[in-house]
């Protein structure tokens, strides 16, 4: 298969099952807001090393906000319940509460919670009161700007992490333009973050590594420096390899994201040199969902 001139490979990107949550947190205005997601977001592009991975899922225009002000919604994930709520009431407490203006409310929701004001509320040092609305418990635990307002909990629900693309491209300066391409195009997707910075990832990794304390480590069939010392898996002519890394509520989402991304790259990457896109995978081994390019192509 081939788009406008560029190889699509006929592979697949294997993803892993994730839980997560999403969280809409709203301020005086978006540029608080969004100070807040991003400091809450932070130090999370990956399981292997952060504890979750999380990211800005889509600005909340205030008329959709449960206190009427401009909100973002952020989505975290991780490998277990216990490990979200633990990285839930870190961060929030960390880069939420500390935010000036800001607020938090469940983005979600289901059966299973994930505590958020009900751990926070002990900040308050016991001047934190609660009030029912609706149904729902919210926290207004006093700072020194007013007060934190937070809801009781929030929810979570099965998800998928690990869905990806790699761009392979002539040179750097191209593959990030086909990056930057996709990225546009993807973030326009609902359900789904790109954990990694500017969501792209350079050191793509593979499971396993030489030194038995590493769960993960370079992927060197991908690496242009070593295609003459690895089993290299780069195509005459590559001189870079970017990954793009996905982590959705379900699948299909991911699979939307993933071919508005490749379309978008291919689009604007043949005047940049961009010679092919690739999913990374493991045999099907570490992950039950694969994601075919050619299926999603279709």
């Amino acid at each position: 298969m081939q788009i406008n001139g560029i190889d699509i490979e006929d592979t697949f990107a294997e993803a892993f099952p994730m839980t997560a949550t999403r969280l809409i947190i709203t301020a005086a205005d978006r540029f608080w807001a969004l100070r807040a997601a991003e400091s809450m977001t932070g130090f999370a592009t990956s399981v292997i090393g952060c504890g979750c991975e999380a990211g800005v899922e889509r600005e909340v225009s205030p008329e959709r906000t449960p206190d009427g002000r401009p909100g973002i919604a952020v989505l975290l994930f991780s490998v277990s319940g216990k490990e979200l709520e633990k990285q839930v009431v870190r961060r929030v407490g960390q880069c939420v509460l500390t935010c000036p203006s800001t607020s938090v409310f469940a983005g979600m929701e289901g059966e299973k919670k994930v505590a958020l004001g009900s751990h926070l509320r002990y900040f308050g040092d016991g001047f934190q009161i609660s009030k029912m609305v609706a149904g729902k418990r919210y926290w207004r635990i006093p700072v020194m700007d007013g007060e934190f307002v937070a809801e009781e909990s929030t929810s979570r629900t099965s998800a998928i992490g690990g869905g990806n693309f790699l761009v392979l491209s002539e040179s750097l300066d191209g593959a990030l333009k086909s990056c930057e391409a996709a990225m546009d195009a993807m973030r326009q997707i609902p359900n789904v973050i790109m954990p990694f910075p500017g969501g792209v990832a350079r050191s793509g990794s593979k499971v396993g590594s030489k030194y038995k304390a590493l769960h993960a480590s370079t992927n060197d069939a991908f690496c242009p420096t070593l295609r003459n010392v690895t089993k290299t898996l780069l195509p005459p002519g590559v001189g870079a390899a970017l990954e793009v890394v996905i982590d959705g509520l379900n699948e299909a989402d991911i699979a939307r994201a993933m071919r508005v991304g490749i379309l978008a790259a291919c689009e604007i990457g043949g005047r940049y040199g961009l010679r092919g896109i690739t999913g990374g995978n493991y045999g099907g081994k570490l992950g039950q969902f694969h994601f075919h390019l050619h299926e999603i192509l279709k």
